[in-house]
């Protein structure tokens, strides 16, 4: 007699208890996440849609739904809202300009720098250097506070020098209109004088970061650069000894191996770090809250600290939920542009001729392609 095959039961027997159980070990994150994350986004968004007071549940029925009004208060609609919110972009964009390129710089040589097998003490200078990013954030601004006062340190020193300090964090001197100033332009004029894009003038888009907001781009600096180094390094140390030997029978110097292997190695950390910076130079506020806001003429104010003012004190809670969606689309939109600047693009093709003859390739190069896969046979 022909034996009957017997089909397996799909989903039976132990599959289905894997599949309960693994529900049930995931729940309480999905909980959590939901609780959470997803709703108080989603009742974000509705908020920046409504013209909630903040007394009373934003789903309640007298709260009325006002469609763009919010967002147009803040970006078409002429007034004191849109140059609010203009002037803390300008002052934003240029401390991210700023910070992100320096902090990168500065990170990569001090990695550069501890990762040296001949330098002594090693630990010492890595720790030092990354003390400062998991010190209290608001510790360090009082001390930067007491450093750049009218009679602090800092201009004690350039005093020395013979030279008048400003009264850094009170100072809403832009430092392109300072430079301007040394030639006699003071004013502006034609097309310059009148309001631009969100209510500010080209004149004033032109003035770049305050003398303020300078002292905020040294502090950031200061708080990044070593968490950003820790990063580098960890990538450096992932780069073996095989680099650096074909390197030197190629006969590359220092500078010739850290441009042309080093650094093209090192890609995919470097755009973490990009974006990493990107992200948190758009989200700046606890400075900006411990030094009041609204100092300086207001120049060191941003987009975060003008949501948190318009929501919490200004009880505009629709303003300031609408600002905090502009500013999330900001950040998508300049990390997908980063993410295409830095995506990694195949040579050219070229046609192939009968009288093109083929392109040796140094030891270097044969190296460096064999450490860029990784143990799976994958690519980093």
């Amino acid at each position: 007699m022909a034996r009957t095959a017997v089909r397996p039961r799909r989903g039976g027997g132990i599959r289905r208890g894997e599949a309960r159980a693994g529900w049930l070990f995931v729940a309480p994150s999905v909980v959590i996440t939901l609780v959470f994350l997803v709703i108080p986004i989603a009742l974000a968004l509705w908020v920046s849609f409504s013209d909630w007071n903040g007394f009373q549940s934003p789903l309640n029925p007298r709260v009325n739904f006002v469609g763009l009004e919010n967002y147009a208060a803040i970006t078409v609609d002429d007034g004191l809202d849109q140059q609010n919110f203009g002037t803390a972009v300008r002052n934003n964009l240029y401390y991210v300009l700023f910070v992100v390129p320096l902090q990168t710089i500065i990170a990569l040589l001090l990695a550069v720098q501890v990762n040296r097998a001949a330098l002594r003490g090693r630990g010492f200078f890595r720790t030092a250097f990354y003390f400062p990013s998991v010190t209290s954030t608001v510790a360090i601004v009082i001390v930067f506070q007491f450093l750049f006062t009218a009679s602090g340190a800092v201009n004690a020193v350039i005093g020395a020098l013979g030279i008048d300090g400003p009264d850094w964090f009170n100072d809403s001197t832009g430092l392109f209109h300072g430079f301007l100033s040394l030639f006699g332009i003071t004013q502006p004029s034609g097309l310059l004088a009148e309001p631009g894009f969100l209510g500010i003038s080209g004149w004033e888009w032109l003035a770049g970061p305050s003398v303020a907001m300078s002292s905020l781009i040294m502090l950031a600096i200061f708080t990044t650069s070593g968490t950003f180094m820790l990063l580098f390094l960890a990538a450096l140390q992932s780069i073996g000894s095989e680099i650096d030997e074909a390197s030197l029978m190629d006969g590359a110097g220092p500078v010739r191996k850290f441009f042309s292997i080093t650094v093209p190695m090192l890609r995919p950390t470097l755009f973490t770090v990009l974006t990493l910076g990107l992200i948190g130079s758009w989200q700046v506020f606890d400075q900006i809250y411990v030094l009041g806001g609204t100092s300086a003429g207001g120049t060191i104010s941003t987009p975060a600290y003008l949501a948190y003012r318009s929501s919490f004190v200004d009880l505009e809670w629709g303003q300031g939920a609408a600002i905090a969606f502009i500013l999330f689309l900001f950040i998508i939109v300049l990390t997908l542009l980063q993410r295409w600047a830095l995506a990694e693009r195949g040579p050219r093709k070229r046609k192939a001729s009968s009288s093109s003859k083929p392109v040796e390739t140094s030891t270097a190069d044969k190296a460096a392609a064999g450490a860029a896969f990784t143990v799976d046979g994958g690519l980093r």
